[in-house]
């Protein structure tokens, strides 16, 4: 950086802002602050570090400035995020590629120079009158092989105090880090406010995405997803990291799962919003490590893992006592807790599916709100937005692993994929080998979407290892860099398919809400040789002892063999059809997958087809031999 900068810089930060500025000593860096600075125009700017001092004055600033409410639990706090405002806008997130090239037909695109043009007009002195807080955080532990250091620029205390519950404090790590060192850096701006300190103007709402310069840009929004740039907007940037460097950034989570003789068993799964992904992460008596984002390394032929995230960002829709319990207690005692588009009635939160009676008045996302409330199009309002959120560190749960901040991570042993999948597979079935379930759970996810994308709830869609939206290469090199991950290793994870969304011929669903702790107890012992398996077409599906077993051990729970037929019966028409879409969208969607994924479904195809001939449509997992 020129002198003449630095000496920019120095006139507008005042002494001790400047002296933590400068410390880091970073051109890159100190470049993006000076442009954040002259662009948005702020009132002032606050370098923050890691101190406990910084960390409070970002609570108190969140309530001072009435970005965040408090409420009656100590430390429980509301925010609000306007009604056009209320999950990620895949719309209006759009990745920024240079003229004359382009990512993946199924991502959002558009010219570079023109996103550039038109994001950072909407961002000039869109911080008139308000701080720009400056964040320093870490992507992974800190000082470890999996490090990605970040910077935020945002004018939301709200955003600040999120940062501090989801994050690694990484001041330290911009000290320690060289001039060269790579990073992500996002501007934000909540843009024009409203009287309720929410973003007022979300038509001229954008996130793009920079990846030539591994920066995001943010405007006219305050939702989490779309404004904590380290969330799913800094995953897009670290997919092209990996993928440069040889590693995955994977959609999951991260958990350890006990087993006999006092073990654990370290698992990841990819589930999209709304599909079980938290709620398996946070199941009684396991431990969690992560419930969003996992980094996978090969060191020394072993997967090793970690989670890029130290809080949860969680949907809190049909959180209760009986099914959550570990969520449940942090989200109903004192402690530090951000909850967002809840109803508030007395000062108290309310969401729906809480087992809890909700109060017919109060305030939410709209405004005062009261039963029988309509919105503009004369639809009515709930109580609380189904894609109402918390935000918590990890550690205030029981449950936090003691690994968590361990910079070597954590040897992965299974890898799921999940999704809502009506009609088709089974709850839980192992792959054949690596390849397979990369391709035939991974590659093949197939999910109704939720309330967690605007817009889109209800519609079915491929969604390719629960990462469809954040693939910032090609969608093919993005399989291959999967499947050739697993042929560095020496010691494989086993790899899961699961479906807690299998109906019957009634539509009702065959599986429980609790059900899911059986599955991933089976996937223990699997990985262990403690379990058999009836080999079937689409994969290895449980035996009945077993599962009756499980049942009861874990959930004090008679299990019937009926129930075993009705679950694990497979349904050749409804897999065949699976088989064709999967394989005409990669068709469409994929340039450059390898043939092997094709190979594969096409094997699985025959398997089906020589099965539905000899037993017909829906066989009973008792006319398959045990493995």
């Amino acid at each position: 950086m020129t002198a003449n900068a630095i000496d920019i810089l120095k006139a507008k930060l005042d002494a001790d802002n400047f002296a933590r500025l400068q410390r880091l000593g970073n051109a890159r860096l100190n470049a993006f602050i000076l442009d954040s600075i002259e662009l948005c125009r702020p009132a002032e700017v606050m370098i923050l570090d890691d101190s406990p001092e910084h960390v409070r004055l970002t609570r108190e600033k969140a309530l001072e400035t009435g970005e965040e409410l408090p409420l009656t639990a100590e430390g429980h706090t509301v925010h609000w995020d306007g009604p056009a405002d209320q999950g990620r806008d895949r719309e209006r997130t759009r990745y920024l590629v240079p003229e004359g090239q382009t990512l993946s037909k199924a991502l959002n695109q558009m010219e570079r120079q023109a996103g550039l043009d038109e994001v950072r007009g909407l961002l000039e002195g869109a911080m008139q009158g308000r701080t720009m807080i400056v964040r320093f955080l870490t992507l992974g532990p800190n000082n470890s092989a999996f490090s990605v250091p970040c910077v935020e620029c945002t004018d939301s205390w709200y955003i600040s105090h999120s940062l501090d519950l989801l994050y690694r404090g990484g001041y330290e790590q911009f000290a320690r880090m060289g001039e060269e060192e790579e990073f992500f850096a996002i501007m934000h701006s909540c843009g024009k406010m409203d009287d309720r300190m929410v973003s007022a103007e979300p038509d001229k709402k954008r996130i793009y995405i920079d990846h030539t310069t591994d920066t995001v840009y943010s405007v006219n929004t305050q939702y989490a997803g779309n404004t904590v740039g380290l969330k799913k907007l800094a995953l897009r940037l670290t997919i092209r990291k990996a993928d440069r460097e040889g590693w995955l950034a994977e959609h999951m989570f991260l958990m350890g799962v006990k087993g006999p003789g006092g073990r654990k068993t370290y698992m990841a799964g990819a589930f999209p919003s709304a599909c079980g992904k938290t709620s398996t992460a946070m199941l009684p008596g396991e431990e969690i490590i992560g419930d969003d984002i996992a980094y996978f390394r090969a060191v020394d032929g072993r997967c090793m893992a970690v989670n890029a995230e130290s809080g949860i960002f969680g949907i809190i829709q049909s959180v209760n006592d009986k099914d959550d319990p570990g969520i449940w207690d942090v989200l109903t005692k004192p402690g530090e807790v951000i909850f967002s588009n809840i109803l508030v009635n007395d000062r108290k939160p309310y969401w729906l599916g809480m087992g809890q009676e909700v109060p017919t008045e109060g305030e939410n996302f709209s405004g005062q709100w009261h039963k029988g409330k309509t919105d503009a199009n004369g639809a009515k309002i709930p109580p609380a937005h189904k894609n109402a959120r918390y935000a918590v560190t990890l550690k205030a749960l029981a449950t936090c692993d003691s690994e968590l901040d361990n910079p070597a991570g954590v040897p992965l042993e299974v890898v799921v994929y999940g999704g809502r999948d009506a009609y088709g597979y089974v709850p839980v079935q192992q792959s054949f080998d690596w390849d397979h379930g990369i391709v035939a759970y991974g590659a093949s996810l197939e999910t109704e979407t939720t309330f967690a994308v605007i817009g889109q709830e209800g519609q079915f869609e491929i969604n390719l290892m629960s990462i469809q939206d954040f693939v910032a290469i090609p969608l093919g090199k993005y399989v291959k860099n999967n499947l050739d991950f697993g042929h560095k290793l020496t010691k494989r994870p086993l790899v899961f398919g699961v479906n807690y969304f299998l109906r019957d011929a009634q539509g009702a669903f065959v599986n429980g809400v609790r059900d899911k702790h059986v599955w991933i107890k089976w996937m223990e012992l699997r990985v262990h040789g403690e379990a058999g398996a009836r080999e079937t077409p689409t994969g290895m599906i449980p035996l009945y002892d077993d599962l009756k077993r499980l049942f009861r051990q874990t959930l004090d729970k008679d299990y019937s063999r009926e129930d075993y037929v009705n679950q694990f019966s497979l349904r050749a028409p409804e897999n065949l059809a699976k088989i064709g879409r999967v394989t005409e969208f990669h068709r469409a969607h994929s340039e450059g997958v390898p043939e092997v994924l094709f190979e594969i479904l096409k094997q699985q195809k025959a398997r089906l087809e020589q099965a539905q001939a000899k037993f017909g449509d829906r066989i009973s997992p008792e006319c398959f031999g045990k493995k």
